[in-house]
């Protein structure tokens, strides 16, 4: 059973944490978040930001920090078969205590309906903190094409 291999990002000037489900493989390898080239989330979060998409793993842990963004995912370890959310079994949530007793966070975001599912599975009702959830930036959510993406992610602005 795969174990989520990274720690959660984040400072105490934290003010919205975004909730991923669980890392792709290519993620996994590079130990953070959002490594896959076909994901969206970079492209995203720049642009609702208004900012050029940081490419380096230091360049993303700076700007997400730079603009109280803090990031993790709702699952410490399951079954998984490659990267599909949809094999997902026998999951272990992660304990988001850690996060929430360092920083303020106003609002916890989730990207996509799996982290979604799983967050008011297993977390929701334990920190009594519902979550927004954003459309995922997958490659597999390929019915959102970038520019609609952006439109309903600049949400987060009002909170920071």
């Amino acid at each position: 059973m795969p174990q989520h291999p990274f720690p959660p990002l984040y400072d105490k000037d934290s003010k919205i944490l975004i909730l991923g489900s669980f890392p792709s493989v290519k993620s996994r390898e590079q130990m953070f978040f959002y490594g896959h080239p076909q994901n969206r989330f970079w492209k995203v979060i720049s642009s609702v930001l208004g900012a050029e998409t940081p490419t380096t793993i230091e360049e993303k842990r700076s700007f997400l920090l730079s603009n109280n963004i803090a990031l993790w995912d709702v699952i410490a370890s399951c079954d998984i078969t490659g990267s599909s959310d949809s094999s997902i079994k026998n999951v272990v949530a992660n304990d988001l205590t850690e996060i929430l007793d360092s920083a303020d966070i106003k609002q916890i975001f989730v990207n996509g309906k799996t982290a979604e599912k799983y967050y008011n599975k297993y977390i929701r009702d334990k920190i009594n903190r519902n979550a927004i959830c954003l459309p995922s930036t997958s490659p597999a959510n390929a019915g959102w094409n970038l520019e609609r993406l952006i439109g309903e992610w600049k949400v987060i602005l009002k909170l920071l």
